[in-house]
C-alpha cells in the first residue's frame, strides 16, 4: 500500500505546541550607532527633487525609500535586485528602511536603478558631496585624484579598430571609383564629372542601372545553374560596394574619437590592463573610472572611454565645477596625470597641482644625473636660446614642429 505524504505550504500550524515570542518594535533591536541610521538621516536630509521628477506616480514605498534601500545595499557589497527584494522580507536592518511598508519585489528596484536612478545619479552624488561639505566633513580645499579601469563583460575577441576600418575604407573607395569607371564604359553612362568621385555620382549610378533594367525588362535570376546578365552583376557587387561602405562608416561613426570599441558593448574600450599573477598583459574591453577623495570621502566620479590617465583629469575637473558648489584649489595626482595641457589648465583655471613629474624616481638616480643627453642636465642661456651641454657643445633652435594632441591641444 502506497503512503501519500501530504505536503503543505503553512509552517504556522505547529505553532500552538510552543508560545513565540517577538519584540513589538525592531527599532530596539539595532544599536544606535548602526551605520543604517546613519544613512537613514543623511537621506532624509537630501533634496531629492530631481530623483521625484522623474516619477509620473509614486507607489506605496517612496523613491526616498527606495533609495535607502539600494544604497544601504551596496554599502554591504550586494548589487542584486533579487537580493533586495528577500532581504526586505529577512533584514531587520531594511525593514527599518521600509518602515512599515510592504516589500518591494525585483522588479520595482530594477526599475528605479535604470530609470529613476541612473538618469539624476550625479545629481544625487553631488547632493552627498555638497551635504558634507556644509557638515564639515571635508576640507573642500585638497583633492586626491586616482583613477582605475574596470573590465567590461563583453567578449574580448568582438573588438573593431578604427585604424583597420579606415584601411578598408580607403581600399573599398578606390574599388568604387574602379567599377564606377567599368560600368561607364559598359553601358555607355556618364555620372562622374571631374576628378573626384563622390559618393553622390555612386547613388545616380544606382539609379540608372534600375533604370536601365526596367528599360530592357531583365528579370534577376537565383540559384545553381542559372546564368546571371552582366547588368544584374554589376547591381549586385555595387549593392555589395554600398552595403559595406555603410557598413564602415557605421563603425567609424560608433568609435568617434575612440581608436577601437567592442561589438557586444559598443560604449567599452579596449585598454591595455594591469598584468595578472602571471604576467599576462592584454587588450581587453574596459572603462577608465577616475574618483576623487577628500578626507577619506569619495567626492567625485566620472566613467570614460580613455585608455590613459592623462586626458582624464581636465573632463573630471570640469565636470566636478559644474555639480558642485565649492571649487577645490590644490589638486594632487600621480605621474599618469602629467601633460602640459594638464599643467597650463590648472594654471589658468586658478589651482595649484601637486602632480608627480613622469620622470620623479629615475632623476634621482646617479646615471641620469650624469647623462649629458639628457636636456635637464644642460645649462640654458635664456637670451641667445641655446643649451649648452658638458662638453661645450651648443643647441641651438633649427625649426620649430607644431602638433595637435588628441584632445585638440596645440603643442
Amino acid at each position: 500500500m502506497t503512503k501519500h505524504i501530504n505536503l503543505q505550504k503553512n509552517y504556522s500550524l505547529n505553532q500552538s505546541r510552543y508560545q513565540l515570542k517577538l519584540p513589538l518594535n525592531i527599532e530596539t533591536i539595532i544599536p544606535e550607532n548602526d551605520s543604517v541610521r546613519l544613512l537613514s538621516q543623511f537621506v532624509e536630509a537630501m533634496d531629492l527633487t530631481d530623483l521625484y521628477s522623474t516619477y509620473e506616480r509614486i507607489n506605496s514605498v517612496s523613491p526616498r525609500t527606495l533609495l535607502k534601500i539600494v544604497l544601504y545595499s551596496y554599502m554591504n557589497g550586494d548589487y542584486s535586485s533579487r537580493s533586495m527584494e528577500l532581504n526586505c522580507k529577512r533584514d531587520i536592518n531594511f525593514m527599518f528602511l521600509l518602515e512599515g511598508a510592504q516589500a518591494p519585489d525585483h522588479a520595482t528596484f530594477a526599475r528605479f536603478r535604470s530609470i529613476h536612478f541612473a538618469p539624476c545619479s550625479k545629481r544625487i552624488l553631488a547632493e552627498m558631496s555638497n551635504t558634507l561639505f556644509d557638515l564639515g566633513e571635508i576640507s573642500g580645499e585638497t583633492i586626491f585624484i586616482d583613477g582605475t579601469k574596470i573590465e567590461d563583460s563583453a567578449n574580448k575577441y568582438t573588438f573593431v579598430w578604427k585604424k583597420a576600418v579606415t584601411k578598408n575604407q580607403a581600399k573599398l573607395l578606390i574599388k568604387l571609383a574602379d567599377f564606377v569607371a567599368e560600368c561607364e564604359q559598359l553601358y555607355d553612362l556618364k555620372v562622374v564629372y571631374g576628378d573626384k568621385l563622390k559618393i553622390k555620382h555612386v547613388r545616380k549610378l544606382r539609379k540608372k542601372l534600375y533604370a536601365l533594367k526596367q528599360c530592357e525588362n531583365v528579370h534577376f535570376v537565383h540559384g545553381i545553374g542559372k546564368r546571371k546578365t552582366p547588368l544584374q552583376k554589376s547591381i549586385e557587387t555595387l549593392e555589395g560596394y554600398l552595403s559595406k561602405l555603410k557598413e564602415y562608416n557605421q563603425k567609424i561613426h560608433i568609435c568617434g574619437k575612440r581608436n577601437s570599441y567592442s561589438k557586444t558593448d559598443p560604449d567599452a574600450t579596449f585598454m591595455r590592463m594591469k598584468e595578472d599573477a602571471m604576467g599576462n598583459g592584454q587588450l581587453k574591453p574596459a572603462y577608465n573610472l577616475q574618483h576623487g577623495v577628500d578626507s577619506e570621502y569619495i567626492i567625485w566620479l566620472t566613467l570614460g572611454p580613455q585608455p590613459t590617465d592623462t586626458t582624464t583629469l581636465i573632463p573630471f575637473l570640469k565636470d566636478s565645477e559644474a555639480h558642485l558648489k565649492f571649487k577645490y584649489r590644490n589638486i594632487t595626482a600621480d605621474s599618469g596625470y602629467e601633460s602640459e595641457e594638464n599643467y597650463l589648465f590648472l594654471e589658468k583655471n586658478g589651482q595649484l597641482s601637486y602632480v608627480k613629474p613622469a620622470n620623479y624616481e629615475i632623476s634621482k638616480t646617479r646615471k641620469y644625473k650624469t647623462d649629458i643627453g639628457k636636456i635637464e642636465n644642460m645649462e640654458y642661456d635664456k637670451e641667445s636660446d641655446i643649451y649648452t651641454c658638458k662638453n661645450g657643445k651648443k643647441l641651438t633652435v633649427d625649426y620649430i614642429h607644431h602638433t595637435k594632441s588628441k584632445t585638440g591641444y596645440a603643442v
